[in-house]
C-alpha cells in the first residue's frame, strides 16, 4: 500500500491509503506501485487515478510535480476545472 496526499492550491484534494497511482507524466502516463523507487517528476495536463478501497479515483490536472520516497506519494497539482 501506498500512502498518498494530493494537494492544489484551493486545498488538500486527497490523502489516504492507495493500491497504486496512475500520473500524466510530461514524457508520458506512469504507473507508481508499493516499493516503488523514488522519484520527482513533472506533471502535464491529464488524468490522476489512484485505487482505493473504494474503487478507483479520477482527478483532471494541468500540471504540477510528484514526488515518491519510501511508499509515501505527494502529489502538488493545479486542477481543471469541469465545465
Amino acid at each position: 500500500m501506498l500512502q498518498l496526499k494530493i494537494v492544489s492550491p484551493e486545498k488538500v484534494e486527497y490523502d489516504g491509503m492507495v493500491e497504486s497511482v496512475l500520473v500524466p507524466g510530461t514524457m508520458g502516463q506512469f504507473e507508481i506501485l508499493t516499493d516503488h523507487a523514488p522519484i520527482i517528476s513533472s506533471l502535464g495536463k491529464g488524468t490522476v487515478e489512484y485505487a482505493t478501497a473504494e474503487g478507483k479515483q479520477q482527478l483532471q490536472v494541468s500540471g504540477g510535480f510528484v514526488a515518491v520516497q519510501q511508499n509515501k506519494v505527494s502529489l502538488c497539482v493545479e486542477v481543471d476545472e469541469v465545465e
